[in-house]
């Protein structure tokens, strides 16, 4: 979600600042970076989710507190984990899928984001890649994933207030429009549904002043994300996964069998391990290298009265993100509430989860932006606004497949900004992998990779701090 050309990103992205300055610490760091997880530990804790999402997540399943073995164990209760748990439990009926949470299921990134529900992946969302084949098969696969959503929610009876409406990435610049034009006039050519939207018809469906037109894609959406968790987990209950919350893993002892151990003092064995940890991947020893964890900040106003609400012209429920370097993204809840999040992101040294200290700050300017888009609005407060940690990889491509030496542990990470969505249609992917099908899904171009390697400390922390200054100072 960053500034296009002809339909693809220019170089001054966030996230393509953060990766040249990242990749250039590797050559600097030398064998330093190789011994910094030994000299830098990070610590097993977790952070709590403030978000307004949160209060829909429902109450946390009682903590495991002695030793079992399981023929599958999940770590990790976000939608990438509870998907992975349901999908394994329908592939292996008789299997023994254990699902374990350090807080409670949809406390990190899938109960605190944006809402927003993408197609695609955020390295080809609304852009061309050289396989326009492969990069449409991945298109209907995100966007026929809504009706699995949609069909879930309805069996297991939570209502998410999913919104099948289309997402808008929206532009500034008029001078952007003959190349978005283009773009879409080819991806229609290839099969796909996008629509160029001029500056009025933009105006007259979000109400959003200032915007010069945007890509329109049917396929995407938008969701509660706290309920949205809440259907998943009803959803891997009911399939008959046991589910363990307040139950943080300290350590995994691996081998042809693993052992987990638990802060309560318990064991677990499994031949198969799932790593769902977004984020926190790295506090485990995994993935350090793979993602760094960025905190991203939301607001949400209270909800409108009518003669208010119609005053900011947000007409469909459609969401949106800009085309900025750094992004602004934005959805309308169906009693009249107004999320907007995204601008400054900020990374703690040693992947920290100590909220940064600038947090008045970013929301302060996450209004100002709300204002200048809605003035009609500009004195309504926000009633409540938050951040949390979002796994960004270097090329922001996400990557899934197994690891280790006995090739038993799995793993998704890097969705990038496109989780809400993505992390399901990886938890079906990774279910057949562990079940042993891995032909359905060859044709993947993220099966079996990892991202570009992120150095170590302290260069990580010079490298992202770097390359956000100078964002920063380019202004946008």
């Amino acid at each position: 979600m960053s500034r296009e050309g002809e339909g693809a990103r220019g170089s001054a992205t966030r996230r393509g600042l953060i990766a040249a300055a990242a990749a250039g610490g590797v050559g600097v760091a030398g064998a330093f970076t190789l011994a910094a997880p030994a000299i830098l530990p990070e610590t097993p804790r977790f952070d709590r989710n403030r978000s307004y999402w949160s209060q829909a997540l429902p109450a946390p399943l009682p903590p495991l507190t002695g030793d079992l073995d399981a023929d599958v164990v999940v770590i990790g209760g976000g939608f990438f984990g509870l998907s992975a748990a349901y999908f394994l439990r329908r592939r292996l009926p008789g299997a023994r899928v254990v699902l374990l949470e350090a807080v409670v299921c949809g406390n990190g990134a899938s109960g605190r984001n944006g809402g927003m529900v993408l197609t695609s992946t955020d390295d080809r969302y609304l852009r061309p890649s050289d396989d326009p084949a492969t990069d449409l098969r991945l298109y209907h696969l995100t966007a026929d994933n809504l009706s699995v959503l949609t069909n879930l929610a309805g069996t297991v009876g939570v209502d998410c207030e999913l919104e099948r409406r289309g997402a808008l990435q929206v532009f500034d610049d008029p001078a952007e429009a003959p190349a978005r034009k283009a773009y879409v006039d080819k991806a229609r050519d290839q099969g796909f549904p996008f629509q160029f939207w001029d500056g009025d018809r933009t105006t007259a469906s979000v109400g959003a002043k200032g915007y010069a037109g945007a890509v329109y894609d049917p396929g995407g959406g938008q969701v509660h994300p706290g309920k949205l968790a809440a259907v998943w987990k009803a959803a891997a209950l009911a399939v008959g996964v046991q589910i363990h919350e307040t139950t943080p893993v300290l350590h995994v002892d691996e081998g042809a069998i693993h052992t987990l151990r638990l802060a309560g003092g318990g064991r677990v064995r499994t031949p198969r391990l799932v790593l769902a940890t977004n984020a926190y991947g790295s506090k485990l020893g995994y993935l350090r290298s793979a993602v760094a964890p960025i905190f991203d900040n939301v607001c949400i106003t209270a909800p409108m009265d009518g003669a208010l609400f119609a005053a900011a012209g947000w007409r469909d429920l459609i969401p949106f993100n800009d085309s900025r370097t750094e992004v602004f993204y934005a959805g309308r809840t169906r009693d009249n509430r107004i999320h907007f999040g995204g601008g400054p992101v900020d990374y703690r040294f040693n992947n920290g989860l100590a909220e940064p200290g600038a947090m008045a700050r970013r929301y302060a300017g996450v209004h100002r932006e709300f204002a200048r888009r809605f003035p009609a609005l500009a004195g309504v407060p926000f009633e409540r606004c938050w951040n949390g940690l979002v796994d960004m990889s270097l090329d922001s491509r996400p990557a899934l497949g197994a690891i280790g030496r006995h090739r038993n542990v799995y793993y998704g990470v890097g969705f990038s900004g496109h989780g809400v969505n993505l992390t399901s249609v990886f938890g079906r992917v990774i279910a057949d992998i562990v079940a042993g099908d891995r032909a359905a899904w060859t044709w993947l171009p993220f099966l079996d990779r990892l991202p570009p390697y992120v150095p170590n400390e302290p260069f990580r922390w010079l490298g992202v701090e770097a390359a956000l200054a100078a964002l920063r100072s380019a202004g946008d």
